[in-house]
């Protein structure tokens, strides 16, 4: 008996969503909330409230500061912040991030430096990765003892800053090593600014919503 056009469509959209469950082949934790997780998920970030469920299927059952349990293809894992899971076989390696405009118009992503997590503003326009001394001391960057002192103008007027050179600085499965920062006196900038030290290395498309970060080669 033919499919009525309803059961047909019905059909298709349970078609390809298990089509898209299928794919979720690497997920990588990469920031953790009470609640809430930031996911990579073959390299798309996804921020997922407990009980959602992303577009390539991967479900946050629960989440804390400290772990996150995960429904990837029909098995429940748990894992650590920058841990990567995986219910398959490992996929290779992603040579690429996407990082949408959020509604404030800014690019902005979750990553980290020296291997402590970081918020990150993508910043062209800033010729360094840049955080304020709070930031900074968080990380374990004595910058004092280890930078070079120099001055900087904002649009408060010239501050103290200290050039420094970190160990690494990863957003995505794109991990950079010895990238130069700048750290300023102060509270400013209030989110660490992902520059060009580290943005000028990569390959970099933008169409306006979206910017898609990739390996050089």
């Amino acid at each position: 008996m033919p499919l009525s056009r309803n059961t047909a469509v019905v059909l298709a959209l349970c078609l390809c969503a298990a089509a898209i469950c299928s794919q979720a082949a690497d997920v990588r934790v990469a920031g953790l909330f009470s609640g809430r997780a930031v996911l990579l998920i073959d390299g798309k970030q996804r921020l997922l409230k407990q009980g959602q469920t992303s577009p390539e299927g991967v479900k946050l059952i629960a989440a804390t500061s400290e772990e996150a349990v995960l429904l990837i293809d029909g098995q429940q894992v748990t894992a650590r912040l920058d841990g990567r899971v995986s219910a398959r076989k490992r996929a290779p390696e992603i040579n690429e991030v996407q990082v949408w405009r959020d509604t404030t118009g800014m690019y902005t992503t979750v990553g980290s430096i020296n291997g402590l997590p970081v918020s990150f503003l993508v910043d062209t326009g800033a010729t360094a990765v840049a955080m304020n001394a709070k930031q900074a001391r968080r990380l374990g960057i004595d910058f004092r003892v280890v930078g070079r002192q120099s001055g900087v103008t904002t649009a408060s007027g010239v501050v103290h800053a200290w050039t420094v050179m970190l160990d690494t600085v990863k957003v995505g499965d794109l991990e950079l090593r010895n990238v130069e920062a700048v750290v300023l006196e102060g509270v400013h900038p209030e989110t660490a600014l992902l520059g060009m030290s580290y943005l000028g290395r990569l390959e970099i498309d933008n169409d306006g919503r979206l910017m898609t970060l990739r390996k050089k080669y």
